[in-house]
């Protein structure tokens, strides 16, 4: 999946910004939930926050606070630098954070939760636990568009990935992260936040 992800930096944030394939959905719906969406992240409280999985950085600047940005991707990373230079960035393995214990207040994580298989799951919330006093996931919300978990086939520069996504109700999301609480829900995102 890092080649994948490597080959999509220049173009991820497409999705977010509704360009190319991504130009025929409902502008308004998204734009609006989009804004909720920033506006709740930057309403958390201000600690110090690992973002695992930052991509390009495009949820990572409205992460208020000291912050790091954790990627596999260098193309990614690249981006992020460019987009929240604030932040400091490393490159590494969201299932095997190379940080001490309890190294950070937050984990954060935007869509990556919804990419995981059930063992990588309990990985990643057993490192979110490790390093982290709490837990917020940012992730797709339901849509009848959608079953609540697919293999998409996403193309990029002419080859095909085979990609797991998942989709979230707010309940399911903190059933799956072992509690806690919903922190913004709507059509297209759902964030829930759990401490330890």
């Amino acid at each position: 999946m890092k080649e994948y992800y490597d080959r999509r930096a220049a173009t991820y944030d497409d999705w977010y910004l509704g360009r190319g394939r991504y130009a025929s959905r409902d502008v308004k719906s998204w734009e609006d939930d989009l804004a909720g969406l920033t506006r709740a992240i930057s309403l958390l409280e201000p600690c110090s926050t690992l973002d695992v999985a930052c991509g390009t950085g495009f949820l990572t600047r409205h992460l208020p606070g000291s912050v790091v940005g954790l990627d596999q991707s260098a193309a990614m990373l690249d981006e992020a630098k460019r987009q929240a230079p604030t932040a400091v960035y490393v490159r590494g393995d969201a299932l095997a954070l190379p940080f001490e214990d309890g190294s950070f207040a937050r984990v954060f994580t935007g869509h990556f939760y919804g990419h995981l298989g059930p063992g990588e799951r309990a990985m990643f919330l057993d490192e979110a636990a490790r390093v982290g006093s709490e837990l917020v996931v940012v992730d797709a919300a339901v849509r009848s568009d959608h079953e609540l978990e697919e293999v998409q086939q996403r193309e990029v520069d002419g080859e095909t990935w085979p990609v797991l996504k998942r989709y979230f109700a707010p309940e399911m999301l903190v059933r799956e992260l072992g509690g806690g609480e919903t922190v913004y829900a709507g059509p297209w995102f759902v964030m829930a936040r759990r401490a330890w």
